[in-house]
């Protein structure tokens, strides 16, 4: 680096510097910089908060007003996952100088929720300067007990990971955690296949019902505080505290709308079909098959009677080839991350007749799978031909299903061969007219030769 180029960003170090009132290696009061007290006194009174003075560093202090938000705990406990009624529920949403988690991304907001009977409160904390940051990791540490569940949103793959590492910055411990709710998880199993995305706007607009106004783009909180920390004014981080606090309240609000929808087993016969199959899936997660079963048996009840599932489907106009308004389930889409994404064998199988993500025949198709796994075998022979009424790929592999099941667990090689040959007939029409799967057909021929073997009379040796 030449001497011209280093005098200039010397001077440029000295001039922001001198505009936010310090000066290099100035730092009194205490060890407070009177740097970071400026600054924190300029956000203070741009954000309508209060600066804290503290040994470890300024930190700026906002209490939004309290809402109603009624949670039955005891209920909410009921639902896979969810953390017990007796532990404390403390809200977390960050805003961050950038994406990663490394060392060099620092979270200069920390909005924190929690509930207090039915009033759920919460409290901003703003860095005012990095010298700063040990004073905010206190504050925030103080309002996180060991016995608390951290709920968050996409928390377990950013927020917690990038205030830890923080934390361990500072050479101190992280806060203790009880358990840790990220309730991203549950939005993509049971709530993903009616949003185009999901986002935590996406969830308040299309599954809360709410709408933000005049809100910060993500991608420009960062520089509205870089920008600040190098003089310009901090009226513009003003927006930059609303967006979190509604982060954090949106997080209390989706709590209460699953703990109202979901957790409530009469309130459930209600839900979209997809959101019925999804939830399924959480309790067979968790080993509740028998509440799985009757999350599948309501969502085919819902088709049985005829009721509009316009909700559980978004439309999909897209024309051949277009990829790009393909919804996000289809089969043909290319993958948004990592390349593209290879179909898998039950997609090729059935060959695209998933025209949505939880049709009523994908619905009875978990429906028969999580019978087998009940070891309810017999019932899960009925549910199988059931789907083999329609024809098409969908019976070949139904007949396989049945084929597996009597030979496997019924004991009865004959019935199984029965339904090995019904199989190959169906893969055999399809062939001629030109939709044949050579893989399926491979397969269900080496079945049939087990099963002709199986069978057939032994021969005694000869004396």
């Amino acid at each position: 680096m030449s001497g011209a180029t280093l005098e200039r960003r010397l001077a440029n170090y000295r001039a922001t510097l001198a505009a936010n009132g310090r000066e290099p290696g100035d730092r009194g009061d205490g060890g407070i910089g009177r740097g970071s007290i400026e600054l924190g006194r300029r956000l203070a009174e741009a954000v309508d908060g209060e600066l804290l003075l503290d040994p470890a560093g300024p930190v700026v202090r906002c209490e939004p007003a309290t809402v109603v938000l009624p949670l039955d705990r005891e209920r909410l406990a009921g639902l896979p996952g969810l953390p017990p009624p007796d532990a404390p529920l403390v809200c977390l949403d960050t805003e961050t100088t950038g994406l990663a988690t490394a060392s060099g991304t620092v979270a200069f907001l920390v909005g924190l929720g929690w509930w207090e009977d039915d009033r759920f409160r919460q409290v901003q904390l703003l860095l005012p300067d990095h010298p700063a940051e040990p004073g905010l990791l206190g504050r925030v540490a103080a309002h996180i007990p060991s016995t608390a569940w951290l709920v968050t949103y996409n928390g377990r793959g950013f927020d917690w990971p990038l205030l830890v590492a923080r934390y361990r910055m500072m050479r101190s411990p992280a806060p203790s955690l009880a358990g840790h709710l990220d309730l991203l998880p549950f939005v993509r199993r049971v709530l993903r296949h009616r949003m185009t995305d999901a986002r935590l706007r996406t969830v308040e607009t299309e599954i809360l019902g709410t709408f933000r106004h005049g809100d910060v783009d993500g991608w420009q909180i960062p520089g509205r505080f870089l920008d600040f920390l190098r003089g310009a004014p901090a009226a513009p981080l003003v927006d930059v505290v609303r967006h979190n606090r509604e982060d954090v309240r949106s997080l209390a609000r989706l709590l209460g709308r699953i703990d109202a929808d979901y957790a409530d087993p009469a309130a459930r016969e209600s839900l979209p079909r997809g959101d019925l199959a999804g939830l399924a899936r959480a309790f067979a997660r968790d080993r509740r098959l028998e509440t799985a079963l009757a999350c599948l048996d309501a969502a085919l009840a819902r088709s049985s009677r005829g009721e509009s599932t316009s909700a559980d489907v978004p439309s999909d106009d897209g024309a051949a080839g277009d990829d790009t308004r393909r919804p996000w389930w289809h089969p043909h889409r290319v993958a948004d991350v990592g390349g593209t994404r290879r179909p898998s064998m039950w997609t090729r199988f059935v060959e695209g007749r998933l025209d949505s993500p939880w049709t009523n025949e994908r619905v009875a198709i978990e429906r028969a799978r999580l019978l087998r796994r009940m070891d309810r075998y017999d019932d899960a022979v009925v549910a199988w031909q059931d789907l083999t009424a329609g024809g098409g790929a969908v019976a070949v592999h139904a007949w396989v299903e049945i084929a597996k099941l009597r030979e496997h667990r019924l004991g009865d090689v004959s019935g199984a061969g029965d339904a090995a040959k019904r199989a190959a007939g169906l893969a055999e029409r399809r062939r001629r007219l030109g939709m044949g799967d050579p893989v399926v057909e491979q397969a269900i021929a080496m079945r049939l030769a087990r099963l002709r073997r199986r069978s057939a009379p032994s021969v005694a040796p000869p004396v």
